[in-house]
């Protein structure tokens, strides 16, 4: 069984380890974080984490983000292509609070764990698993993370970056590709910061909402979110689609809809087990809403009914 197969049949693992990994501490850490983000982090307790956006002033995405809460610091974890840029944010913000930042992506490791025999998997090596999205557990010196990458279930787990090899030897499960991962996440309409989402969106563009608090107080951003929201300003947003193929359209193909222009793709693979081609795109509210027919390059293009959750 290959990995894309695992990954949708078993379970497969997915090194994820070039993702960026920020250890804040100090006693304004969360006081910091929570201004910093779309999400309430003030609230969160040890052990508990959550999904965010990090915007700039303008309302636009910096980067998408799973910030987990330990004993005495927040572990913040991002995309690669934006660990450098959310690392010099922060710290640019860091004037007279009691925070320190410290980039743990090379002392440490990410592997994920996914798909829908997972949890059995984790649970035979005696891993006790976290049972609330973005949650963690600790088995012996690995946090445990509930968190997909592909939308299938899955687990994270963050080690020492020494005893990867390790993990992986013991785990002994196909290993899934960039390439075969990222199929099965277009699949299943899951978009990808750096690829789906840039900072040329606005939160709600991404359809991403899992991100955003609306009640949580000020932050970086908050007035353009706010904006948006009460004067329903969203004209377009983040969609799965299907395409019957072969051809696989490159990023930011025209979709049209009677011959106007009403949207662009983001991404696109060839999914085997569909026997379709998979994308995503951002398309006019109103085409989608009204049902109207879409079509790219002369192809008829499907739009699936809601964008996937969890991400990142």
């Amino acid at each position: 069984m290959n990995g894309y197969e695992a990954l949708r049949e078993a379970a497969a693992v997915i090194d994820l380890s070039s993702h960026g990994r920020i250890k804040a501490t100090g006693e304004d850490r969360l006081r910091l974080l929570h201004a910093m983000t779309t999400n309430h982090v003030q609230d969160l307790k040890p052990g508990q984490g959550l999904y965010a956006f990090f915007l700039n002033a303008q309302g636009r995405v910096l980067a998408d983000t799973i910030i987990l809460c330990g004993d005495d610091h927040l572990l913040i974890d991002l995309e690669p292509e934006v660990r450098e840029k959310i690392y010099q944010h922060l710290d640019k913000f860091i004037i007279m609070d009691d925070v320190t930042l410290e980039d743990r992506t090379d002392a440490t490791a990410e592997v994920a764990v996914e798909g829908p025999g997972a949890a059995a998997v984790l649970k035979l090596f005696g891993a006790t698993l976290p049972e609330a999205p973005y949650s963690f557990t600790f088995w012996e010196n690995r946090v445990v993370v509930k968190a997909t990458s592909t939308g299938q279930p899955g687990f994270r787990i963050i080690l020492p970056a020494a005893e990867k090899s390790v993990l992986l030897a013991q785990l002994d499960l196909p290993v899934a590709t960039p390439d075969e991962a990222r199929v099965v996440r277009l699949e299943n309409g899951v978009p990808r910061y750096g690829e789906d989402i840039s900072e040329s969106q606005i939160a709600h563009e991404t359809g991403q909402m899992h991100a955003l608090h609306f009640s949580k107080g000020c932050y970086l951003g908050q007035e353009i979110v706010e904006r948006v929201r009460s004067r329903g300003l969203v004209h377009k947003r983040l969609y799965p689609l299907r395409l019957p193929g072969p051809a696989i359209p490159e990023n930011g193909a025209e979709i049209e809809s009677a011959g106007q222009r009403v949207g662009r793709t983001t991404s696109a693979a060839w999914s085997p087990a569909l026997n379709q081609v998979v994308a995503l795109a951002y398309l006019r509210i109103d085409v989608v809403e009204k049902g109207l027919s879409l079509k790219l390059s002369d192809a008829p293009v499907e739009v699936m009914v809601s964008t996937a959750q969890p991400t990142q």
